[in-house]
């Protein structure tokens, strides 16, 4: 889709076509509201200050739009709509050792349990065990301090498809 047509779509199709990128509702609302938008560049800017103007709630809500890093199931049941890009965002992932797989889902389990959601990075270009060490690296942190952090690796997950959208 090219950002003309992305302009002309009507406002539930347009809201279909965000919520692949994003799925806060509270974000898809006020991206509505700038369409038409006159530029990529713009399109990229406004989702952002979109984004950081958001609630923890709201940021929380677009997490669960997400799978599991590793989490195969969770990316062929849950996510049938965003299924290509979130496993090609987490294609590190596929030549994983049964090791680093097992460890990465009891770090995702004791993430989830100590922040109430999941485990959010942005994973394009990297490895298993790279996100691993993300992960274990993020745990220790506080719950004010990781919610900033979440939210920012989501903020770069939405560029990169938004920018997947445009060019599909």
């Amino acid at each position: 889709m090219i950002l003309p047509e992305l302009n002309e779509l009507p406002v539930s199709q347009l809201k279909e076509a965000l919520a692949t990128c994003c799925g806060s509702t509270a974000w898809l609302n006020e991206m509505a509201k700038i369409f038409p938008v006159e530029s990529k560049e713009s399109l990229f800017e406004q989702a952002e200050i979109i984004w950081f103007a958001c609630s923890q709630s709201d940021w929380r809500e677009a997490f669960e739009h997400h799978p599991k890093i590793g989490d195969i199931n969770s990316l062929r049941e849950k996510f049938a709509n965003t299924k290509a890009w979130a496993s090609g965002e987490q294609s590190g992932v596929s030549t994983a050792s049964q090791d680093v797989l097992e460890k990465l889902a009891e770090g995702n389990r004791l993430y989830e349990e100590k922040f109430g959601y999941i485990f959010i990075v942005y994973a394009t270009g990297k490895s298993a065990d790279e996100m691993l060490d993300i992960l274990e690296s993020r745990l220790p942190n506080s719950p004010e301090e990781e919610i900033l952090i979440a939210m920012q690796e989501q903020n770069k997950i939405t560029k990169i498809r938004l920018e997947k959208l445009l060019s599909t």
